[in-house]
């Protein structure tokens, strides 16, 4: 038997990157390299430098270091390159669909797990989710149950009263027995776990070694559970 009832997701790291469309130009100008595959591992190098400072959601400034850092910009030219990241890596740009990831949308759908989305955001992730991925009852793409963004809701994560909006969609089941997997330690298992949720990491370049909390490396591994 499957350990979850049902499963919510975190939308930037989980089912979308920032786009290495763009940065990926943006940071060659700088020597980075401009594969997918570089920006891929570089947003996680970039989310674990902000875990080990504990940094909250406003505060970017260790992610962009970190970011550039991964993709190979020469030291002397990272400051720079950091702070043009910045600039540009906001909300419209978090779109870069993980394909894994839909993927394995499809294998829980066609395994029955009620699923919802939970993100901090600025009002765009329904719709952008909706273009490629994923919306609220049946559609085109994956069924969720609800898509909660934290600027719609007045409430961003590690603020675990930001699952209150979510979880009376899955009234019907016991907290602990819904997963919620995010790619942020501060974010995503800090307030999962204060909201009585079971917290799942996705680290798939396996920069959490030790941690005292559940990982994954991708959602496919997590979707055999329920196959």
């Amino acid at each position: 038997m499957p350990r979850f009832d049902a499963v919510l997701f975190d939308a930037g790291g989980v089912l979308v990157l920032p786009d290495p469309s763009v940065l990926g130009p943006l940071l060659a100008y700088y020597g980075g390299d401009a594969s997918i595959a570089a920006h891929r591992r570089a947003h996680y190098a970039g989310m674990k430098a902000k875990s080990d400072i504990d940094a909250g959601e406003s505060s970017w400034d260790a992610y962009d270091d970190a970011y550039v850092a991964a993709v190979g910009v020469p030291a002397t030219d990272r400051a720079e390159a950091a702070e043009v990241l910045g600039r540009t890596r906001y909300h419209a740009t978090w779109r870069w669909l993980i394909p894994e990831s839909r993927a394995a949308l499809d294998r829980f759908a066609d395994a029955g797990v009620p699923m919802g989305v939970v993100s901090n955001a600025s009002g765009q992730i329904e719709a952008m989710l909706a273009r490629h991925t994923c919306q609220v009852g049946p559609g085109d793409h994956v069924e969720m149950r609800v898509i909660v963004d934290s600027l719609l809701v007045g409430v961003a994560k590690p603020d675990p009263a930001i699952f209150d909006h979510a979880l009376p969609a899955f009234a019907e089941f016991d907290r602990e027995r819904i997963a919620y997997v995010g790619d942020s330690v501060t974010m995503d298992i800090g307030a999962a776990s204060a909201a009585g949720l079971h917290p799942i990491l996705l680290d798939p370049f396996d920069d959490h070694v030790g941690a005292d909390f559940e990982r994954i490396a991708s959602l496919d591994e997590f979707a055999d559970e329920f196959a």
